[in-house]
């Protein structure tokens, strides 16, 4: 399986049921009352972290996802069955985003494992709810919410305590798997030909830790050359940069010059980055020819900055067991968080409603005029009617959102009676 660190996806919550007209309608009540049952409630769209998961591969072959809609209310004040929700399933580390803004809506790790992103349309009222003593049959009922969609950008960003970091073939692979005694605990993400890798490092007397080989990286990562952004990505949750380098220089490269090249990738991608403790781990130290000193160099430019630098081997162990320890002491000294990153983006209010904001009709036989709409009804939840400024302001939104131009043009003339969920008025010029 293709390991995959971002997919882009569109949700859909599910619409709300509509609500129903009917009246009784039985051999011994004459003049039977209004019976329309409520519309059922749609189905959310919520997002689950699933501990055995560790790629969004699933999300590459299928793009589309929908909640149930609610079911239509029925006659005898039956209401319609709710919509079922849908859940996706992602990995610990998953960070939700709008994939318009890029801004992120959910940060799935820590200890968010549940994340309800879209809720679904509320069921609509039933003529029952609209009979008074005026109008006893009413003839019209809610219509349910509308369903809701966004697009969505997936980015799985690793979840480790220490990210090792470097140029290829510097030793970073060999490392983690000599340093990761519990085998099974180490997961392979294939990224192409590159392998990143999540291992547990175990130690007997001290405190252990998560750490992740993230691949080679090459000048111009930051700037996407490559796979750069992502893999780039997978250090910004690390507490601490182990950076691996090749100090035999067995590749024909400098390693002072390599440490400088790596850490302006870092600092070009993310400030953060920059400021992340950082260890120099100088491998290969058994390779290096007699009468040259590279580690020497390593130390005088970069101990100084506070930055320790320890000789290694990673293919005979020398100097690991110093190493592990130190990393673990630092650790230690951190708080025991996990780095989240804040909601940018709340989509239950900057979503707008893909359906019409209302709607307007004509009861031919009571001669009156109706008006529905999920803005409408918003509008009235907090609108009083009963004093002054309320009822101006609601004129004011009829006339501002062409209320009033739509039942014009329906045929309302002056001293016509119009409904609007359950409020009864009369028009005037």
């Amino acid at each position: 399986m293709a390991f995959t660190d971002r997919a882009r996806i569109i949700v859909s919550s599910g619409k709300g049921g509509d609500g129903h007209v009917s009246f009784r309608r039985e051999k011994f009540v004459p003049a039977g009352g209004p019976d329309g049952g409520d519309g059922g409630n749609g189905g959310d769209v919520i997002f689950e972290v699933d501990e055995g998961q560790n790629t969004l591969e699933d999300f590459r072959h299928v793009r589309k996802y929908a909640a149930q809609a609610g079911q239509d209310g029925g006659t005898r004040r039956c209401s319609g069955r709710n919509g079922e929700s849908i859940v996706l399933k992602v990995p610990e580390g998953t960070v939700i985003k709008d994939a318009g803004s890029g801004r992120v809506i959910a940060d799935m790790s820590g200890e968010r494992r549940r994340y309800v992103l879209l809720r679904g349309g509320h069921g609509g009222n039933g003529n029952q709810h609209y009979a008074t003593s005026t109008m006893q049959a009413p003839k019209y009922a809610q219509s349910g919410q509308p369903a809701r969609s966004i697009e969505l950008l997936l980015e799985l960003k690793v979840i480790a305590d220490v990210g090792l970091v470097g140029f290829p073939n510097v030793g970073k692979s060999t490392l983690l798997s000599m340093v990761s005694n519990a085998k099974p605990k180490i997961a392979n993400y294939h990224f192409t030909t590159l392998n990143p890798i999540l291992g547990v490092v175990d130690l007997p007397d001290a405190p252990g830790f998560v750490m992740a080989d993230i691949p080679g990286l090459i000048e111009g990562a930051a700037e996407g050359v490559g796979l750069g952004h992502q893999f780039l990505a997978h250090i910004e949750r690390t507490k601490v940069l182990v950076h691996v380098v090749d100090a035999a220089g067995s590749e024909g490269r400098d390693p002072v010059e390599d440490i400088e090249a790596i850490n302006r990738e870092l600092a070009a991608y993310s400030i953060g980055l920059s400021e992340k403790k950082q260890i120099i781990v100088a491998n290969k130290y058994d390779l290096i020819p007699e009468g040259d000193d590279p580690v020497r160099r390593i130390r005088e430019k970069y101990e100084p900055l506070g930055i320790r630098v320890f000789a290694v081997s990673a293919a005979t162990g020398d100097g690991i067991r110093e190493l592990l320890y130190y990393i673990s002491g630092v650790l230690a000294s951190m708080p025991h968080t996990v780095m989240t990153y804040d909601q940018e983006f709340d989509p239950e209010t900057e979503l707008i409603l893909t359906e019409d904001d209302f709607t307007v009709s004509y009861d031919e036989e009571n001669k009156e005029y109706f008006v529905s709409g999920a803005k409408v009804e918003r509008m009235l939840g907090y609108t009083n009617l009963n004093s002054e400024k309320g009822f101006l302001y609601f004129q004011k939104f009829l006339e501002s959102n062409g209320i009033l131009d739509a039942l014009r043009e329906l045929g309302m003339q002056e001293g016509d009676t119009v409904r609007i969920f359950g409020h009864s008025f009369e028009y005037y010029e």
